[in-house]
């Protein structure tokens, strides 16, 4: 009984004494590569994607031997994908100008 009470009170004063905690310091810079590495992989990956749908619109435009559907379905496919990756790309510049304004205004 006297075991419980002691342990107990340990863990009261544990937890009503406050711990000290140490502020890190903030460094931008890791934030800002990790955030850039992290667009540019899937800047890559989307990079990647398109090329294959690129692909698979020729091979589909190459093999509809004259049957309308599947022309249309590959054009569609070869115009889609092109402007998936127009964007991707827009995107990827659009935040590396974010990027530079940020560094200039905020002095990184």
């Amino acid at each position: 009984m006297k075991k419980a009470i002691v342990i107990n009170s340990l863990l009261l004063t544990a937890l009503i004494v406050p711990s000290v905690a140490f502020a890190q310091t903030a460094d931008v810079a890791k934030i800002e590569s990790f955030i850039k590495n992290i667009i540019q992989i899937l800047v890559t990956l989307s990079g990647l994607v398109a090329a294959g749908f690129f692909v698979m619109g020729g091979l589909g435009y190459i093999t509809s031997t004259g049957n309308p559907e599947s022309l249309d379905r590959s054009k569609k496919t070869l115009v889609y994908s092109g402007i998936g990756l127009a964007i991707v790309f827009g995107a990827f510049v659009l935040t590396n100008i974010v990027s530079d304004l940020a560094k200039t205004a905020f002095g990184g």
